[in-house]
């Protein structure tokens, strides 16, 4: 009992008090959460979903419904017919394979700049905005004189049987042209911030610079190099103005999907039209999805591996 009563016993000096109230409440003063670095997050995050309903949504929505005043028979004869599918095939595969081109000249481009120097190293640099910079119908004119029969290039190439004004193959020197400076702009950054002791310590470890350039580097640059790739196929399957000076328009063979679009307002078949460009709109959407999960599925694998 004694050890009991003892264990009980309250400390020395020790204030007992039976019968106390619990704890007030703190204020609401207090009880306001921690203030923000940046104020103002309901408003900007406000403003920003406003915005992007206005730019973005609103414009796609009214797209869509326009849409809709088709029947699904008339929809289907309007978006495949054999000359829209014929413009599908030429504005997504010269897209693609302008994109491919660019994501390694473009990947060569920015080596060049980040790591050697050289005379008129900041010339060349500022020439890749140049399509930044230039009217998409003057690089299409300028383009189409370069590469006609009569003109500066063409004449000595055209006697080779290369042709590539108003063919499908100048439509893809086009958005070559209008697409590079997205991979350029987007890698070359990376490269710059890339530790170069990494480098060094894979060739100390008897790596080939083709072993280096696949295991070290190449992961690094992977994501950068993706989404490059999907702002210029995204870039030059919308392209309009670069193009129809240099494609030559012929129907089946170098009519753009833009163009048919063109052709459908101005024959006032506005909802042929939206439902040419709702198709468009679902591929274009699709073929970027996949490439953004790409790069998110290579980004899990390089922070898994490292």
């Amino acid at each position: 009992m004694l050890a009991a009563h003892s264990t009980l016993a309250p400390e020395a000096g020790a204030e007992v008090r039976f019968g106390a109230r619990p704890a007030a409440p703190l204020p609401r003063a207090a009880r306001r959460r921690p203030r923000r670095v940046l104020p103002g997050f309901g408003l900007t995050l406000g403003y920003t979903l406003f915005y992007l309903s206005a730019i973005v949504l609103l414009p796609l929505t009214a797209l869509v419904t326009k849409s809709f005043t088709l029947s699904w028979e008339q929809f289907w004869l309007a978006v495949s017919a054999p000359r829209v599918l014929a413009s599908y095939r030429l504005t997504f595969g010269a897209s693609l394979i302008a994109a491919l081109v660019n994501l390694v000249f473009g990947l060569l481009i920015a080596w060049v700049l980040v790591r050697y120097a050289f005379p008129g190293k900041k010339i060349v640099d500022a020439m890749v905005d140049l399509p930044f910079a230039l009217p998409t119908a003057v690089a299409g004119i300028a383009l189409t004189a370069l590469l006609a029969g009569n003109g500066w290039v063409g004449q000595y190439l055209e006697p080779l049987g290369i042709v590539l004004a108003f063919r499908p193959a100048g439509i893809v020197v086009a958005l070559i042209f209008i697409g590079l400076p997205f991979v350029v702009r987007t890698v070359q950054p990376v490269l710059q911030d890339m530790e170069k002791e990494l480098e060094e310590a894979a060739a100390c470890l008897g790596a080939s610079r083709w072993q280096t350039f696949c295991k070290v580097i190449l992961p690094t640059i992977a994501p950068a190099l993706l989404t490059g790739f999907a702002m210029a196929f995204a870039r030059a399957v919308g392209e309009y103005g670069s193009v129809i000076f240099i494609a030559g328009n012929m129907p089946m063979v170098s009519e753009i999907t833009p163009l048919v679009i063109i052709g459908k307002l101005e024959q006032y078949d506005y909802a042929g039209a939206t439902a040419v460009a709702v198709v468009m709109l679902l591929i274009s959407f699709v073929l970027l999805l996949l490439i953004n999960a790409l790069q998110a599925w290579q980004r899990r694998r390089a922070g898994g591996q490292a």
